[in-house]
């Protein structure tokens, strides 16, 4: 038996310029940090001649084109493995939640197929298989991130070049400060799954369409990645809040999908009640809210219990996906 897994991630600061809409003009550039929460993927070979399949529903097929799961069905077919497999899937959180899933499902899949037929792969090759099958056989509206974050894990400054290539850089940061954000920090599920594609569509077309706004915001949300990593590299882990509001407030102006009535009000909440800012993981809409909280945290949970969200606690993961053989 394979097992691989392989952690979801929180943008830090960035995100939305992983988009080949803006990076292939502009270059995009964010940070992202692997947690402790994982897609975990069990492969065995099958008695059976057939295909199955467990994930939240359970599929059972003679042929690789008759798989309904999309991601199962590209990874099984680029992979040339097309009979006598059993694959479960396990995650430690929900799918559509802004934590990208979808993407670390895709790399914990990859990884446990690439070594069921003994085949090497480099980190880069793993993310970049990952992204091809997603963006390019699959057409998802997503970026690279998710991918390149579940593949290499820890804490790293992604940048997105022109041509399609990425850099991984790990972030200088001294375990104090990592620890001293690490305790700070919050997440909070807002009880509602989100569409990450619907909204990233709406980006998409617009900086296709050279929309002045649109650009602008990703321009400086990109700023704000660079600079995010600068402060936290210094230790000044005190901004790192006020920063997080920042953005915020850019990012809710790219589409009116980003934010709703009760986010606004859970956010408005948490930052009378201590937090210093926050935002939606990922495309936004719903998924977990991300608070950043120096002090007053019993305030900042006591207010948020009100609202019916309980926080999600979570470590830094200093280490991406792994794959083992088991007797």
């Amino acid at each position: 038996m394979i097992i691989s897994r392989a952690p979801v991630r929180i943008s830090m600061g960035g995100g939305g310029t992983d988009l080949p809409s803006y990076y292939e003009k502009y270059g995009g550039f964010l940070l992202a940090a692997s947690i402790n929460k994982y897609v975990h993927i069990l492969l065995n070979k099958r008695f059976e001649e057939s295909i199955r399949l467990s994930y939240s529903e359970t599929e059972i097929v003679n042929k690789v084109s008759e798989i309904e799961h999309g991601i199962f069905r590209a990874s099984l077919k680029y992979t040339g493995i097309n009979k006598q497999v059993e694959i479960v899937s396990i995650a430690d959180v929900t799918s559509n939640c802004g934590l990208g899933t979808s993407s670390t499902f895709t790399v914990s899949l990859l990884s446990a197929l690439f070594s069921y037929k003994r085949e090497y792969m480099s980190l880069h090759e793993l993310a970049e298989c990952a992204c091809n099958i997603e963006i390019n056989l699959l057409k998802e509206p997503i970026g690279k991130q998710d991918q390149y974050a579940a593949v290499f894990g820890g804490f790293n400054g992604y940048t997105f070049h022109k041509d399609g290539s990425v850099s991984v850089e790990r972030v200088k940061i001294s375990d104090g400060a990592l620890m001293e954000l690490q305790n700070n920090m919050f997440l909070f599920y807002l009880n509602k799954k989100r569409s990450a594609g619907d909204i990233l569509k709406v980006q998409n077309k617009k900086t296709k369409e050279n929309n002045k706004d649109v650009i602008d915001r990703l321009h400086k949300i990109k700023e704000i990645g660079l600079l995010t990593k600068k402060i936290l590299e210094k230790g000044k882990i005190e901004e790192f809040g006020e920063l997080l509001h920042e953005h915020w407030l850019i990012k809710k102006g790219i589409s009116k999908k980003i934010s709703d009535p009760f986010i606004d009000e859970v956010y408005d909440s948490a930052i009378k009640n201590g937090a210093v800012g926050g935002k939606v993981i990922g495309a936004g809409g719903g998924g977990f809210l991300m608070f950043y909280c120096p002090s007053e945290k019993s305030k900042l949970l006591a207010a948020m219990k009100k609202f019916g969200l309980e926080p999600t606690w979570f470590s830094f993961e200093r280490e991406g996906v792994k794959t083992g053989f088991y007797n």
